[in-house]
C-alpha cells in the first residue's frame, strides 16, 4: 500500500509477526518505531525496539506516539489479556469508566476494538500488518505438494461452516475435524495448545503414542473479524504440531491468514506429509474486496 511519507509504529506483544513485520520494513526501506510490550514481544524484538512499555500503562504509550507523529500505528502480536479490574483501572485514566464497563465486559473482540477506538480518537491511523506486508499473507493458490483428498475437502467444508456459525462468539479461530465429528474448537489456550489436547485424546489407555490419521486444522477470519488487530497466522510450529496430532493437513482462509516463514512452512508440510491449503471464506469476500 502506499503509505505519507514519516514512520510506522509498530506496537509489538508475542511471536515471530512483529518480527518479520518489522524485517519487512526496513527492507523496503520504511522508517519505523517499535514499541515493545514488557513480558511480551521476543527478546529479539526487545533489543531492536525503540522503548518498552507495560501493556497497561496507556499514557506511556499515548506520549509516546505523540513523541513520533507516526503515520500509521500497527497491532502486531499476542497478548494475555488481564483482569477486568486492571483493564478497568488503565481504560478508565482514558475514557469515561461506564463506557469502558461496556467495551470489557464483551470479550476480547471487543477489548481489541477499544484499543483500536483509543488510537483513532487521538488522530491515529490504525492499519493492519497484512496491509504493510502483504507477502506475509496466504494467496488463494496457496498449496504444498500434498493434496486434499475427498474426505479432507469435507472435513474442511464442516469445518468453514462451524467456525462460521461461531463468527457471533468471542472465540478462537481455528477447529480440528476428523472423519465428520468436531475433535477440538480453538479456545483461549490457541491453536497450538488446541492441537496438543487432540493429540492426548489420541493416546492409548496404556500412554503409549497411537498415531490416528485423518483429521484437519481449520484456521480462518471470523464473520466482521477487524483484520487489523487479530489476524490468524500459523507457521512451522504449526505444521509440526498439526503432524503431531496425527492431522491429514491444515486449511487456512485465502487472503486473511498470515504464513510466517512460508517457504519454510511449505516444505516442513511437505517433510512431514500433510496438505496445506488455503480456502475462500464466502464471509470474506466484501472485506477483501
Amino acid at each position: 500500500m502506499t503509505m505519507p511519507q514519516g514512520p510506522i509504529a509498530i506496537l509489538a506483544g508475542a511471536g515471530q509477526l512483529p518480527i518479520q513485520l518489522l524485517n519487512h520494513l526496513e527492507r523496503k526501506g520504511q522508517e519505523v518505531r517499535v514499541l515493545a510490550f514488557r513480558g511480551f514481544a521476543e527478546a529479539e524484538l526487545q533489543r531492536r525496539a525503540h522503548a518498552t512499555v507495560d501493556l497497561l500503562d496507556l499514557k506511556t504509550i499515548m506520549s509516546t506516539l505523540e513523541g513520533w507523529r507516526p503515520q500509521a500505528v500497527s497491532l502486531v502480536g499476542a497478548v494475555r489479556r488481564p483482569g477486568f479490574s486492571a483493564l478497568l483501572s488503565a481504560y478508565s485514566l482514558l475514557r469515561n469508566m461506564h463506557e469502558v464497563k461496556e467495551v470489557i465486559s464483551r470479550g476480547d473482540d471487543q477489548v481489541l476494538r477499544g484499543a483500536v477506538m483509543l488510537l483513532e480518537e487521538r488522530g491515529h491511523k490504525v492499519v493492519g500488518a497484512h496491509e504493510l506486508a502483504p507477502d506475509l499473507v496466504a494467496s488463494r493458490d496457496l498449496t504444498g505438494a500434498r493434496q486434499a483428498g475427498m474426505e479432507d475437502r469435507e472435513a474442511i467444508g464442516i469445518g468453514i461452516d462451524l467456525l462460521a456459525s461461531l463468527s457471533g462468539f468471542d472465540i478462537g479461530q481455528g477447529a480440528i475435524v476428523a472423519h465428520r465429528h468436531v475433535l477440538a474448537i480453538e479456545g483461549p489456550e490457541g491453536t497450538d495448545r488446541m492441537m496438543r489436547r487432540v493429540r492426548k485424546m489420541r493416546q492409548s489407555l496404556f500412554g503409549l503414542r497411537r498415531r490416528e490419521e485423518g483429521g484437519v486444522l481449520i484456521k480462518a477470519a471470523k464473520r466482521g473479524q477487524d483484520l487489523r488487530v487479530d489476524m490468524p497466522t500459523i507457521g512451522p510450529k504449526t505444521v509440526v504440531e498439526a503432524a503431531r496430532a496425527g492431522l491429514s493437513g491444515i486449511a487456512i482462509g485465502a487472503g486473511s491468514t498470515f504464513v510466517l516463514e512460508q517457504d519454510e512452512t511449505l516444505r516442513i508440510a511437505d517433510r512431514l506429509g500433510l496438505f496445506l491449503t488455503s480456502v475462500d471464506l464466502p464471509w470474506m469476500e466484501k472485506t477483501l474486496a
